[in-house]
């Protein structure tokens, strides 16, 4: 069973990576793995969950490294930029990119794939809020929540930085260099409202 998965696996990711989203059907993906159609729906019922299965993979990696890079800076939106920028980084396809954002938000249903993708929001606002907490020294119940508040708003900021080449919003603008900017207003006025409190 881990075999057929792991091919499936392989090759919705492949042709994702080969011709976006778009181009790829169910037919394409369980002949590349060579399993049956109907095999292929016994893991993901629709082409949107071999997605999420696939991008699950690619934005858990991504935040695995954005933990390991973070946990040497001391500079609190050095720390939060070091967390998500390889989310940025890693989005070779943004058209597929707002694909996977569109499903794992706005999806229908619960499926395993969709709770595995919001889990994975949940470990990355929880990294952010974090080193945001690291950064303000105060464990108060006041300064937990304003980091929870923060962290969503820095993932609102990803999410957006995510899209920008596909939707062209903000043109001339570097995807990078506008997150980190944003980042660092987040921090500041994080640090500044719990010093202040």
């Amino acid at each position: 069973m881990d075999a057929k998965r792991a091919r499936i696996f392989d090759a919705a990711a492949t042709l994702f990576a080969e011709h976006g989203f778009q181009g790829v059907t169910t037919r394409s993906i369980s002949e590349r793995a060579d399993v049956a159609e109907g095999t292929l729906f016994r893991y993901a019922e629709t082409k949107a969950e071999l997605l999420l299965m696939v991008y699950n993979v690619e934005f858990g990696a991504a935040i695995t490294a954005g933990k390991a890079a973070a946990e040497r800076l001391d500079d609190p939106t050095d720390a939060v930029c070091a967390l998500v920028l390889p989310v940025l980084e890693r989005n070779r396809n943004p058209d597929t990119a707002i694909l996977y954002q569109r499903e794992l938000f706005y999806g229908s249903g619960t499926n395993e794939h969709r709770a595995q993708g919001l889990a994975l929001v949940a470990i990355l606002e929880q990294a952010i809020a974090s080193a945001l907490v690291v950064a303000a020294d105060d464990t108060s119940e006041a300064t937990l929540r304003a980091a929870e508040r923060a962290s969503r708003l820095v993932f609102a900021a990803l999410h957006l930085a995510l899209a920008q080449p596909s939707t062209h919003a903000h043109p001339g603008k570097a995807p990078a260099a506008e997150l980190r900017a944003q980042i660092d207003l987040v921090v500041r006025g994080f640090l500044d409202t719990v010093r202040t409190s």
